[in-house]
């Protein structure tokens, strides 16, 4: 079995290889997502200018509300809903998924599903 630290060395070199495709720009940002044992993180991004423009983790008060364990898909679905309302606010409605070199399941998968429930098209 694979220890944490070539894991991590492992979902690097495949976030590299993904990035060489997946690029935003104004017109269509990426959607990025970081992930820890305990939290979720999501920030949409635009390449062209090298700026966040939208963020959101599941540290904020409106997502945890109090609890203590953040790791789960309850919480990213929330952390999803979010970003996805602050990004249609900004007016950003179609970005693009970069899913940071994890598996497209369990919490990564809850994100991107609450996004789209916000109106993100990708």
């Amino acid at each position: 079995m694979l220890k944490r630290q070539d894991r991590n060395a492992a979902r690097k070199k495949r976030h590299l290889r993904v990035r060489k495709k997946v690029y935003g720009t104004a017109a269509r940002p990426r959607l990025n997502v970081f992930r820890s044992l305990k939290h979720i993180y999501a920030q949409i991004i635009d390449d062209d200018k090298g700026v966040t423009l939208v963020a959101a983790s599941s540290l904020e008060p409106a997502v945890n509300e109090g609890k203590g364990s953040c790791g789960n898909k309850e919480t990213a679905r929330k952390v999803g809903l979010l970003i996805g309302k602050r990004a249609i606010e900004k007016g950003v409605k179609q970005v693009i998924f970069d899913r940071g070199g994890y598996l497209y399941h369990g919490r990564v998968k809850e994100l991107a599903e609450g996004a789209r429930e916000a109106g993100l098209e990708f």
